[in-house]
């Protein structure tokens, strides 16, 4: 019995001591190679939860149009357009896709080129259109030319190329641009600037925006780049005008305050005014214009410039149309105050106490008054104090009654 208990006895304590040393280790983990035990009560389990995937911005079916492959990803604007990564720069360029569809042997190429906000969109989508080309109706704007169809929508612009132009190409498009979102708040405004062109006599497929110098000059602009001051944060529109006399062409440019405008307006009317001397030289626009025709003036922070082959009276005309709206917005300010507060307590006293006060005086003249009307009514005093019926004790003269010695029944001689 006595060997038993000595062998249960030596199980126990090794028991412990195997129980004690598996809790010292902790548990190995994966990054040993090992995957871990369960967690503890003391562990804390941290849940990821990744983002969803982003929403492929070209489809891989579309109206019978079938991917010959996964859309190619445009992560930068070198890979989006070597020749023009410059100005889709400018334009802030985000991202974009390209895509190779097949259908019944004709081949339709895709570039959807996404970028910061509308604007930018807009801007890129002017940069590309050339003159002339006619318009569609795709998206918010579009135009086309031979087999090629441009639209833009939101902040994306779309360059489709087809193989073999066909009567249903446009409502493919159509379909396409009803697939892409668009964007809310100020993400979704056109470039303000545009509202100071005036819309009689423009050729609306000829508006150009420019954020910078190679948009400006690839979207056509009169002026070298380098005298619009872009580095100085401007923005241009540039847009064609049919006038009776000739075609010309509104340059506005739009600084960031009335006195930056005012120092480049007399910069570029120093420029014109300078004729073949001038450095750097004549664009090929100025150039073609009429030297009496071509006209600078500022409207607030705007510079405007009027060139082409109209003549002086037209010119003058169109440029005398362009005027500064400002948009006022009034800023709320605090009106109420500790002395505003204080005078608004007390005149709120005030009138309480003028309430009250008006109102126990209404009080008082229609129940006395009343009251005095209908004594007056029933014949008597209007006031109380004079009738016959008054209870009143008249002591004194009962006092004087007893004292008198003449009405003593036992007077003393």
């Amino acid at each position: 019995m006595r060997w038993i208990a000595k062998m249960v006895c030596s199980a126990a304590v090794a028991g412990s001591a195997v129980l004690s040393v598996a809790q010292a280790v902790p548990p190995k983990t994966a990054a040993s190679g090992n995957v871990a035990s369960k967690p503890g009560a003391n562990e804390v389990v941290t849940k990821v939860t990744l983002p969803p995937s982003p929403k492929a911005l070209l489809p891989d079916a579309l109206d019978g149009w079938i991917a010959s492959g996964p859309s190619k990803v445009l992560a930068d604007a070198a890979a989006a357009d070597p020749a023009n990564a410059a100005a889709l720069k400018e334009y802030e360029f985000t991202g974009g896709a390209v895509s190779d569809y097949k259908r019944d042997g004709e081949t339709l190429t895709v570039h959807a080129l996404r970028f910061q906000d509308a604007s930018g969109a807009y801007g890129a989508y002017s940069f590309y259109r050339q003159n002339g080309w006619p318009k569609a109706d795709i998206g918010t704007g579009a135009a086309s030319n031979h087999n090629r169809v441009l639209f833009w929508k939101g902040d994306v612009v779309v360059d489709a190329t087809f193989s073999k132009m066909e009567p249903l190409a446009a409502s493919e498009m159509r379909e396409l641009a009803a697939r892409i979102p668009t964007p809310s708040g100020n993400r979704s405004m056109m470039p303000p600037i545009l509202a100071n062109l005036p819309q009689h006599w423009l050729d609306p497929q000829t508006t150009h925006y420019a954020e910078g110098p190679a948009g400006y000059a690839g979207g056509g602009g009169v002026l070298p780049p380098e005298l619009v001051g872009f580095d100085r944060g401007a923005e241009a529109a540039t847009a064609s005008y049919s006038l009776s006399s000739g075609p010309a062409t509104l340059t506005v440019i739009d600084y960031p305050t009335p006195q930056m405008a005012e120092a480049m307006e007399t910069k570029i009317r120093d420029y014109i005014k300078a004729g073949n001397g001038a450095q750097p030289q004549w664009t090929k626009a100025l150039k073609d214009s009429d030297v009496a025709s071509l006209e600078v003036r500022r409207s607030g922070p705007l510079v405007i410039l009027v060139s082409g082959d109209a003549i002086p009276d037209e010119s003058h005309r169109l440029i005398e149309t362009v005027h500064f709206q400002a948009d006022l917005v009034a800023i709320p300010q605090p009106t109420s105050s500790e002395i505003n507060k204080t005078a608004q307590l007390l005149m709120g006293i005030a009138g309480i106490v003028i309430v009250g006060g008006s109102a126990a005086i209404l009080l008082g003249f229609f129940l006395g008054g009343g009251r005095a009307l209908y004594r007056i009514a029933r014949g008597k005093p209007a006031s109380s104090m004079y009738d016959e019926d008054f209870i009143s004790i008249n002591l004194r003269e009962k006092w004087d009654e007893k004292l008198s010695p003449a009405k003593s029944p036992n007077p003393k001689g």
